[in-house]
Formats: structure tokens, C-alpha cells, sequence
């Protein structure tokens, strides 16, 4: 990576822990009798829609040339419906994991949720506001060796000769 680019990236969590730092202190105006401890839930949305806000102003101010076709409205409103299942399928994905290693099912569903929100919110959208909907994207940045997932995806290795 270049200098510029490490640098970017510095500016950008800086400028996130930064919104979760507001998140803490600006309810408090806002809202009476908030507190962290006591009103958690409320807590998890607010610091979970500061960050998102945040990344999705960087990804505006930074974000790369686009064609003709890309700035059609139809396409970015088929880019965010997608943008948003992926979101949602992330949480619902992270709230089974959390209940498979031991989180309540039932007495405490809507604190694991909002965990699984705020973690989405700092996992998956800086990943969709960089990589967009593109499954082959995805597959080629988070898997171990890309080359071999094309192949997965076109049929020509069986998923069980991957391992």
C-alpha cells in the first residue's frame, strides 16, 4: 500500500472512533436521563447510525468516478436495496452466531440483535460502501486464494474439493 492510502485509511477510523466518541455525548442533549448503562438499546442504535452516517460520507467524498450507466437512478436504487439485504443478512447471520455460542434465545433476543447490528454496522458497511453488492468482489477479497472461488462459482471443482 502506498503512503497516501495508509494514510486514508488512519483518517478514516479516526474519523469513525470519532463518531462513536459524538455518539456518547450527543444523546445526552437530545434525550433526558440517557446513559450508556442504562439505556444500552438506545445507546447500540444511535452509535450504530453515527458510524454508518460516517462511512457513508467518506465513501461520498471519496468515491470513485462512475460511468454513464452507473449513474442512472435505477441503478443506485438497485445498488442500495441489494446494499441493504446484505446488511440485514449479515445481522441475522452474526445474531445465529451469537446465539450458537451461547447468547439467550428468548429472554435477551433484542440486546443480542442490536449486537449483531452494531457489529455489522462496523464489519459489513465499510465492506459495502468499498465493495458494493458484487458477490465475486466479496468471494475475491475475503477468500484465501480468489482464483480458486472463481472456479467454485463457474462449477469446475466441486465445493468439497476445496479443502
Amino acid at each position: 500500500m502506498k503512503d497516501t492510502d495508509i494514510k486514508r485509511l488512519l483518517y478514516t477510523h479516526l474519523l469513525c472512533i470519532f463518531s462513536i466518541i459524538l455518539s456518547v455525548f450527543i444523546p445526552s442533549l437530545f434525550l433526558e436521563n440517557f446513559s450508556i448503562l442504562e439505556t444500552h438499546l438506545t445507546w447500540l442504535c444511535i452509535c450504530s447510525g453515527f458510524v454508518t452516517a460516517v462511512n457513508l460520507v467518506l465513501y461520498l467524498a471519496v468515491k470513485p468516478n462512475t460511468s454513464s450507466k452507473r449513474s442512472s437512478l435505477s441503478h443506485k436504487v438497485t445498488r442500495f436495496l441489494k446494499c441493504c439485504i446484505y446488511f440485514l443478512m449479515s445481522c441475522f447471520s452474526f445474531h445465529v452466531i451469537f446465539v450458537l455460542y451461547g447468547a439467550p434465545l428468548i429472554e435477551l433476543a433484542l440486546e443480542t440483535f442490536l449486537f449483531a447490528v452494531i457489529l455489522s454496522t462496523f464489519t459489513t458497511v465499510p465492506c459495502l460502501c468499498l465493495l458494493g453488492p458484487n458477490l465475486k468482489a466479496w468471494l475475491r477479497v475475503f477468500s484465501r486464494n480468489g482464483i480458486l472461488w472463481k472456479e467454485v462459482l463457474k462449477k469446475k471443482i466441486p465445493f468439497s474439493g476445496i479443502y
